[in-house]
């Protein structure tokens, strides 16, 4: 089949690679304008636009999807298929060219986590499982009829790096079976149940930021669900701190008396402990605003927090 491919960042690079491999005709790329990153703010390709021009594909990097010029260029390749991994919201014009419709390949097992950051909420909520789901594209965002699923079991140790790049690569299969089930037409395409839907909305700066009065089960799923990217933080002598990594702390022995406010930072020499609600985490892994990345006891050698001092507070250093 005639497709076109429509992504931007890595998680959907390994899916266009594996298309360009497979015996469907990439058409045509589309994919975001080039972006600032680094410190210089240089602006870099985007990671699907890297690997398009590598295997040298035709590559659209339009500023606005409502593009005039662009919907004649699309048009008149007459697709079959339009493909969107990790993409931008598609206007009705636009998805509804391709012969046999257009589809979206989703990180979540929909109608759960509809929205830009399925794969951040599902470890922030605690989930065992999640997915790939196919469907096709409608006005209303991830909403379609559903083609094909896929379950993935999540595992207790996994962040969100680590499952992003692991569903990263199941899309590239799960997109073949997906096209391939569209092209022999055996298969319903199934309603989602909007009795069962949940919300995954993008991750801002203010979500990001780690809450102690909650238990430290949740908090450990929460810096699990933002590491690395964008981080969950917290304040500490009134820089910004990511934390990256932490753990359950089961010794009930240590728990302080009510009174010690959550944030704060318990004696230990050997461990950074936290206290929570009633609970205790330890850090592992710690990013300091302008330093280097530290485990727990580096934080600790290195910063020497006093009796009482508390990560939480946004206030500037004596």
């Amino acid at each position: 089949m005639k497709i076109i491919y429509m992504g931007t960042p890595e998680f959907a690079h390994s899916s266009l690679a594996c298309l360009h491999d497979s015996k469907h005709e990439i058409v045509a790329v589309v994919t975001g304008p080039d972006e600032r990153s680094g410190r210089g703010g240089k602006r870099m390709p985007t990671a699907v636009r890297q690997e398009a021009e590598r295997l040298g594909l035709t590559v659209h990097t339009p500023r606005t999807l409502k593009d005039e010029g662009l919907y004649a260029s699309l048009k008149a390749y007459r697709s079959d298929v339009i493909v969107v991994v990790a993409f931008k919201i598609l206007p009705e014009k636009l998805f509804s060219l391709p012969r046999l419709g257009s589809i979206n390949v989703h990180a979540s097992l929909l109608p759960k986590y509809r929205g830009a950051a399925p794969i951040h909420w599902a470890l922030i909520n605690g989930e065992k499982e999640t997915g790939l789901t196919s469907f096709f594209l409608k006005k209303k965002v991830d909403t379609g009829d559903v083609v094909f699923q896929q379950r993935v079991a999540i595992a207790d140790d996994e962040n969100f790096d680590s499952l992003s790049a692991r569903l990263s690569q199941l899309a590239g299969p799960f997109l073949l079976k997906t096209l391939e089930l569209i092209e022999k037409g055996e298969f319903s395409p199934w309603p989602q149940q909007e009795e069962q839907a949940t919300p995954a909305p993008k991750i801002t700066p203010v979500d990001a930021m780690i809450d102690f009065g909650f238990p430290a089960e949740r908090i450990r799923n929460f810096v699990r669900g933002l590491s690395s990217q964008p981080g969950a933080y917290t304040y500490f002598r009134g820089e910004k701190v990511k934390i990256l990594a932490c753990a359950v702390h089961h010794t009930s022995s240590q728990l302080p008396g009510t009174a010690v406010r959550p944030g704060t930072i318990l004696a230990n020499k050997k461990k950074l402990l936290v206290y929570c609600a009633n609970s205790i985490i330890e850090v592992l892994t710690l990013l300091p605003e302008g330093r280097r990345q530290m485990d727990g006891i580096s934080f600790l050698n290195g910063f020497k927090p006093k009796p009482g001092e508390c990560f939480g507070e946004n206030t500037q250093k004596d």
